[in-house]
């Protein structure tokens, strides 16, 4: 099952993924509209970016997962799949209150694939489950 995000923001990151490939720079109307929708987080999201903080983690299995360093250094797990970030303002923003569509470290992730500034690490199986129960654990502390 894969989750779909709204047309609006699919339409917003196909035209940067257009944009951006032709140019090193997002024209000034699509980050008008980020920021329209998403507010704050637009801007923090897209500082995360420039700071090359997103990185996709791949496993030969085939397993995907997006890690994020955050601005106070903590990194976060995403999974763009099914539209989910590790970090407390998804929990709360995002799950528990609905007044955000994503937090800034799911929307750097977005960003990042549209604009082609992932990073990319290669893990095998074991490692990238034991990243996973780590931050599983770290979630119940």
């Amino acid at each position: 099952m894969t989750a779909t995000l709204p047309t609006v923001l699919e339409e917003i990151l196909g035209e940067i993924a257009a944009t951006c490939g032709e140019a090193s720079q997002v024209p000034d109307e699509l980050l008008l509209a980020l920021k329209f929708i998403f507010g704050p987080s637009a801007v923090q999201a897209l500082d995360l970016v420039d700071r090359r903080s997103v990185t996709r983690i791949s496993s030969p299995s085939g397993r995907t997962v997006y890690q994020v360093r955050g601005s106070s250094g903590k990194a976060y797990v995403c999974f763009a799949s099914c539209h989910y970030c590790s970090c407390p303002a998804f929990a709360f923003s995002v799950l528990r209150k609905s007044d955000s569509l994503l937090c800034k470290h799911l929307l750097a992730t977005y960003l990042s694939l549209a604009m082609g500034l992932c990073q990319d690490l290669s893990m095998s199986n074991e490692q990238l489950s034991g990243l996973l129960l780590a931050e599983e654990d770290q979630e119940q502390v």
